[in-house]
């Protein structure tokens, strides 16, 4: 951003017959796009039968989706600044309304992939947009109430995503995945209308082509890195190896540019504001807990436990209790306990809720799991909002719908980089655990003999051993989730010391338009 940035836009609070309007409308659209992180995941299958399509092919309906969101996210700051906020708000939920209908009337696996490209595109910008005009709409002593308000739509869609879709899928067909957007966009693009204000348009503003060709190179190539790198065998892929060249190539020319251009695409000095850089930091590592967790606990749960699709939805919906319930008490607590607390008690809990979760067992009863998803949605709740308010609470608010799309950024690339990270532990340790566990597949061992008096787990017979393997691989493979579990554990606990980097929120003794102009 320029220095002629300084004159851009300061947004004025809503007038008071809006604010509910206001809020409920950003949060459908906020709903909307989180629903739709998750939301898929569980039609896959079903979508591959309709298709047609191997389970390589198919993937690429949640690789397009993530790769143009990544790409197109960082355009936020400068679409709004160029065109104006609430145009830029309007069309990205029109736009990812009527791609969501391409996508349930799609007729080939080609169709629906360039359609999922398409609402990448324009969901991209929405959940910048709903904050910053959050942070705008209400005076900054109410931030974090407004926080804790967007972070229920932020931290619900993914985690009830799984189980609606599961369910819509099991009762209709996997196209109303796509079609459930239409009512929530419909309903969103009128309150928008009705209640947001439009922004000053900034015309001396110019776009970085090259800065933007720089970074969209880093980020395409890092996020088909993370996502095709488990099913391509990572580096042993020359496919890979060339996207983490490009990766490398993409965010060293970016950086580089950014430093030496008059106008870049991302002004630097955003990153001076000390809380705003180290809450990137903690909003990467929640990234990592948020949907990591979530990508490894269904198929345990399904796989191993033996849980049917829909109870394994239910099993997981009681985290979402968690985050609503700590969302609602971070709300009344905003402006009256030191918001560093808050986030020192939710990662606390983070951390607990893992380590329980490193005690599972494939005997653990339902309570115990569902007592678990409860203190984990709960702290990652207390977190979350105190974590968004504190970032954007000593920025000046010419940088806040640029900052909030960097935010949302960071949190996205963190979820991807923690579930390749989880996946590639998972499938490691699973080889691990095996080769470890057969060492005690022999005929000096005593118990095993024993046990195999019975018939079932007779070392001498083939269906024996054929047993005996199956039940090595099913024990390998759950110690290695809770080896997974203990890994996020340990990420949880590493970023409590950043939180002596972080300054207290200031009183509110400035008017918006003051802090605009600093």
């Amino acid at each position: 951003m320029s220095s002629s940035t300084a004159l851009a836009k300061v947004t004025a609070p809503a007038s008071p017959a809006t604010p509910v309007l206001l809020t409920v409308s950003v949060m459908l659209a906020t709903i909307m796009q989180a629903l739709d992180t998750t939301i898929a995941n569980v039609a896959l299958p079903h979508m591959q039968g309709s298709m047609s399509a191997t389970q390589d092919q198919i993937s690429w309906v949640l690789t397009s989706y993530i790769v143009a969101a990544a790409i197109f996210l960082p355009l936020t700051g400068f679409v709004a600044d160029r065109f104006g906020r609430k145009r830029l708000f309007v069309w990205s939920v029109v736009g990812f309304t009527i791609a969501s209908m391409l996508c349930g009337a799609a007729q080939n696996l080609p169709q629906l992939v360039g359609f999922r490209l398409l609402q990448g595109i324009f969901g991209a910008a929405l959940v910048p947009l709903s904050q910053s005009v959050l942070l705008d709409a209400y005076p900054r002593e109410k931030h974090g109430s407004a926080m804790a308000m967007w972070g229920m739509g932020v931290m619900l869609g993914p985690i009830l995503g799984p189980t609606l879709g599961g369910w819509l899928t099991e009762h209709y067909n996997w196209r109303w995945v796509f079609y459930i957007n239409l009512p929530l966009g419909i309903l969103a693009l009128l309150g928008i209308l009705a209640s947001v204000k439009e922004t000053t348009i900034n015309h001396a503003r110019r776009f970085d082509l090259l800065g933007f060709a720089f970074l969209s190179l880093g980020l395409g190539a890092l996020q088909m890195m993370l996502d095709r790198g488990e099913s391509q065998n990572w580096f042993h892929s020359p496919e890979i190896i060339t996207e983490a060249i490009l990766m490398a190539l993409g965010f060293y020319w970016f950086v580089a540019h950014i430093f030496t251009h008059r106008n870049p695409f991302i002004e630097p000095a955003i990153f001076k504001d000390r809380n705003f850089s180290v809450a990137m930091v903690f909003m990467f590592i929640v990234g990592i807990i948020l949907l990591a967790t979530m990508a490894l606990l269904p198929p345990f749960l399904q796989n191993l436990m033996g849980y049917p699709v829909l109870d394994v939805g239910m099993l997981m919906a009681p985290r979402g209790a968690g985050v609503m319930v700590a969302m609602m008490l971070v709300g009344r607590l905003s402006g009256k306990v030191d918001p560093r607390k808050l986030i020192f008690t939710g990662l606390v809990l983070t951390a607990f809720s893992l380590w329980e979760m490193t005690l599972f067992s494939l005997d653990s009863a339902a309570w115990v799991l569902v007592r678990t998803s409860i203190i984990q949605g709960f702290g990652i709740g207390l977190v979350f909002a105190p974590l968004t308010t504190i970032a954007f609470s000593t920025m000046p608010a010419s940088y806040r719908t640029e900052g909030t799309a960097l935010f949302s950024l960071t949190r996205n690339i963190g979820s991807s980089v923690g579930i390749s990270v989880v996946m590639a532990e998972l499938q490691q340790n699973i080889q691990r655990n095996h080769a470890a566990f057969a060492d005690y597949i022999t005929p000096y061992n005593q118990a095993l003999l024993k046990v195999g008096e019975s018939g079932y787990w007779n070392i001498h017979t083939t269906q024996g051993l054929v047993a005996i393997n199956n039940e090595v691989q099913r024990q390998a493979a759950t110690l290695a989730y809770l080896q997974d579990f203990q890994l996020m554990m340990w990420i949880t606990l590493a970023s409590l010391p950043l939180l002596l980097l972080l300054r207290r929120p200031p009183k509110n003794t400035a008017t918006e338009t003051n802090i605009a102009m600093e």
